[in-house]
C-alpha cells in the first residue's frame, strides 16, 4: 500500500451540522458555524485565518476534516498560486460529510466554543473556549516532490 492508497487521517471530526457563515476577502477569513439546536447548547465556530484557497459547499451534515496527502497538497498548492517559498506556512485540509465535500488552504484553524447563540457578528462578545486548533507546524506539509 502506497501513502495515498492509505486512508486520511482524521484531523477533528463532529455529528454537528456546519454552515459556510460568512468569508472575508480582506483578511481572508472563512468561518463555518454549527448554531445551537435542540441537542447542542453550545455554538461551534471553526475559523480558517489567511485563506488561500477553497472549495466548499454550503453545509458540512456530520463533518470530518482530514489530512491530505502529498499529490493533493502539491496539486492544491500549485493551483492556488502561493509562490513555493511559503510552503511551509501552509495547512491543507479536505472537509468531507454526509452532505458534501471540499477543502481549504490556509495558515491556521481554530475551532472554538461559546454557550448559546451569541451573535451573528464574525467574532461574537463573550469568553470563548478554544476545542481544537491546527497550524502548518502541528501539521507538516509534505515535502515537495
Amino acid at each position: 500500500m502506497t501513502w495515498s492508497d492509505a486512508p486520511p487521517t482524521v484531523l477533528y471530526r463532529s455529528e454537528r451540522t456546519f454552515r459556510v457563515w460568512r468569508y472575508g476577502v480582506g483578511h481572508s477569513h472563512l468561518l463555518l458555524r454549527s448554531l445551537p439546536d435542540g441537542e447542542n447548547a453550545t455554538q461551534l465556530d471553526l475559523h480558517f485565518e489567511a485563506v488561500r484557497a477553497m472549495q466548499l459547499v454550503t453545509r458540512y451534515e456530520a463533518l470530518d476534516i482530514l489530512a491530505v496527502d502529498e499529490p493533493e497538497f502539491s496539486r492544491i498548492f500549485e493551483e492556488s498560486g502561493v509562490p513555493p517559498k511559503w510552503r511551509h506556512t501552509q495547512l491543507i485540509v479536505r472537509l468531507r460529510s454526509r452532505s458534501g465535500e471540499g477543502y481549504v488552504q490556509s495558515g491556521r484553524v481554530i475551532l472554538d466554543r461559546r454557550e448559546g447563540r451569541t451573535a451573528d457578528a464574525i467574532d461574537p462578545p463573550g469568553p470563548r473556549d478554544v476545542v481544537w486548533s491546527l497550524r502548518p507546524s502541528d501539521l507538516t506539509p509534505p515535502p515537495p516532490p
